[in-house]
C-alpha cells in the first residue's frame, strides 16, 4: 500500500493545480526563495491586504480606553539612503555568522549547525559525515545590495530595504507636519522587503522578496504597556476573526532573553503550519521604546521629537509674561519628548499561507451519481476568499446560459464572481471548492418555471431556492455580515 503524500505536499499541489502560488522563473527551472501568485493566490493575498488595511487604517479599533484610534498609511521607497540602514543598525548588525561545506557546496548559520542536515547524510548534522569540510565562520549580509547612479563605486552603493518599518520612522516628521494627527497615533503602510536568505524554505514562509504589514503606533511613555497590550491582543483576534479558530493559532509573550536591547516586551503571533513541529512567527508585536527615532535623530541631526500643544495650552498661563522661561519649558518634557512606539508587524505572504493551511480540508461529499467520494475543499473565510460566488446554468441551452451570465455580469460589478459552463455541475462544484468559494449559484429548469435559483453553500453542502431578484441581497447579507465577524 502506497504511504500517504504528507500534508504539505498536497497543499503545494493545489497551490499550483488551482492557480494560487507558482515558483517563480518555472520554465527555466526557478529561483530560490522567490515566488509568483497566480490568480487564485493574487486575489486571495489582496483580500488579505484590504482586510488588514480596513481594519488598520479606515477603521481602526477603538482604543482601550474608549476612545477612537486613528491611524495614517505611507508608502515609502523600496531604496532609501544607506544611512538610513546605518542609523537602525542593519549595515553594522544586520548580518549571520555562515559556515560553508567544501564538499557538498551547501551553506548553515552558525548557530543552528546542531539542527540542520547534512545534504550528503541528511541522518547526520554538518560536519559529522566524513567528507564534511567546513569553513571558519564568516558574516553574510542579509540585506540586497545594488547600486544607483551610472558609476558602480562605493558611494553608490544601496540596499534593498529588508523591512518596511524604517520607511516609517524617516517620515515620522513629515507626517507630523502634514498632518492633523497627535499622539497616540499610528503610521501603516504595506510593501515589499527583501532578505538574502542562506537557507529560504517551506514553500512561501521563508523567501528573499515577501510583502510586510506593518504599523508604528506613537504614544506617551506612560502609556506605552497599556498600548502594548492592546495591541497584541487586538492583533491576535483579527487572526481569529478571518479564520484561523483553530488550536494552531496562539500568542505568545518573549521570555526576558529573547528581547532585543531597546524591548521592553514581544509576543509573536504563531501558527503550527503543517511543515513544522513546532509553531512558526505570523507577527511580531512589540515594544520598541523610543529607540528608532533616538537613531534617526542622532544619525540624521533632525529634531524628530513631539510637542504635545495641548498639554501646553493647558499649562501656558503659568508662563505668561516669562517669554524665556515659556520658550525654555517648551523645549523640554513633559511638552517636548520622543514617542515610544508599539509595532505590530505582519508577514502578508505567512498570512496568506497560513490561512490556506487552515483552510485546506479533505472531506465526503456525493458526487453526480450520488456516491460519497472524497473531496478538496478550501474553506475560507467569505471575507478572504478569492472568488465569492459562481454562477453556473445547469444546461447549456434553453436560455438558461443568458439569465446565468446576466446574473454573473450584475454581480461582478461589486464583487469577485465566477461564470462557469464546462463539464457536469459536480465538476464545477469541485473546481470551486478547490478555489474556496463559499457559495454557488446554478440556474435550472425550476427557474424558467417560478424565477428561483439553487444556492450551494460551500462547507454545509445545503441548497436553498432564492428568487433571481434576490440573489444580489442574499450574497450582501452574507458577506457583509462576514466582515463584522
Amino acid at each position: 500500500m502506497a504511504a500517504e503524500t504528507p500534508l504539505m505536499e498536497r497543499i503545494v499541489a493545489l497551490c499550483k493545480r488551482r492557480g494560487f502560488i507558482f515558483q517563480s522563473s518555472e520554465i527555466y527551472g526557478g529561483i530560490g526563495g522567490f515566488w509568483d501568485y497566480g490568480p487564485m493566490g493574487v486575489e486571495l493575498k489582496r483580500n488579505v491586504k484590504e482586510a488588514w488595511w480596513r481594519d488598520m487604517v479606515i477603521n481602526p479599533p477603538i482604543g482601550p480606553k474608549g476612545e477612537p484610534v486613528e491611524i495614517v498609511g505611507i508608502d515609502s521607497a523600496l531604496i532609501m539612503n544607506p544611512k538610513v540602514w546605518e542609523a537602525s543598525g542593519h549595515v553594522g548588525g544586520f548580518s549571520d555568522p555562515m559556515v560553508d561545506c567544501r564538499a557538498c557546496k551547501a551553506r548553515f548559520r552558525a548557530d543552528q549547525i546542531d539542527s540542520s542536515q547534512c545534504p550528503m547524510k541528511p541522518s547526520k548534522c554538518p560536519g559529522q559525515h566524513d567528507k564534511c569540510d567546513l569553513t571558519e565562520p564568516r558574516a553574510f549580509n542579509l540585506m540586497f545590495q545594488t547600486y544607483v547612479g551610472a558609476v558602480q563605486d562605493a558611494a553608490s552603493v544601496a540596499y534593498l530595504r529588508p523591512e518596511t518599518a524604517q520607511g516609517i520612522f524617516v517620515n515620522f516628521k513629515n507626517v507630523l507636519d502634514t498632518s492633523r494627527v497627535k499622539v497616540p497615533f499610528g503610521i501603516a503602510q504595506i510593501g515589499k522587503s527583501f532578505r538574502n536568505e542562506i537557507n529560504p524554505r517551506n514553500f512561501t514562509f521563508r523567501s528573499r522578496e515577501f510583502e510586510q504589514m506593518e504599523m508604528e503606533f506613537f504614544c506617551e511613555p506612560d502609556e506605552a504597556m497599556m498600548w502594548y497590550e492592546f495591541w497584541r491582543n487586538t492583533r491576535h483576534q483579527w487572526y481569529v476573526n478571518h479564520g484561523l479558530k483553530s488550536d494552531k493559532l496562539r500568542l505568545r509573550e518573549h521570555a526576558a532573553d529573547e528581547l532585543s536591547h531597546y524591548s521592553t516586551g514581544c509576543a509573536d503571533v504563531e501558527y503550527l503550519y503543517p511543515f513544522s513541529a513546532d509553531f512558526q512567527e505570523l507577527e511580531g508585536v512589540a515594544h520598541r521604546g523610543c529607540y528608532d527615532l533616538t537613531q534617526h535623530s542622532k544619525h540624521s541631526g533632525k529634531d524628530l521629537s513631539y510637542f504635545d500643544d495641548d498639554l501646553w495650552q493647558q499649562d501656558a498661563a503659568k508662563y505668561k509674561g516669562d517669554a524665556d522661561a515659556a520658550k525654555k519649558a517648551k523645549e523640554n518634557a513633559p511638552y517636548r519628548y520622543l514617542p515610544t512606539v508599539i509595532e505590530p508587524a505582519a508577514g502578508a505572504d505567512r498570512t496568506t499561507l497560513a490561512l490556506i493551511c487552515e483552510a485546506y480540508t479533505e472531506d465526503q461529499a456525493p458526487n453526480d451519481k450520488g456516491q460519497m467520494e472524497t473531496r478538496t475543499v478550501m474553506r475560507f473565510h467569505p471575507r478572504i476568499a478569492p472568488i465569492k460566488a459562481a454562477f453556473f446554468p445547469l444546461v447549456n441551452k434553453e436560455g438558461l446560459p443568458e439569465i446565468a451570465e446576466k446574473m454573473f455580469r450584475d454581480a461582478r460589478r461589486r464583487y469577485h464572481v465566477a461564470f462557469d459552463t464546462k463539464g457536469a455541475i459536480g465538476r464545477r462544484y469541485r473546481r470551486q471548492d478547490e478555489a474556496g468559494t463559499p457559495f454557488c449559484i446554478t440556474v435550472d429548469g425550476e427557474t424558467l418555471k417560478d424565477g428561483s435559483v439553487t444556492i450551494r453553500d460551500r462547507d454545509t453542502l445545503q441548497q436553498e431556492r432564492v428568487n433571481q431578484s434576490h440573489v444580489m441581497s442574499w450574497l450582501d447579507e452574507r458577506l457583509m455580515s462576514a466582515k463584522s465577524d
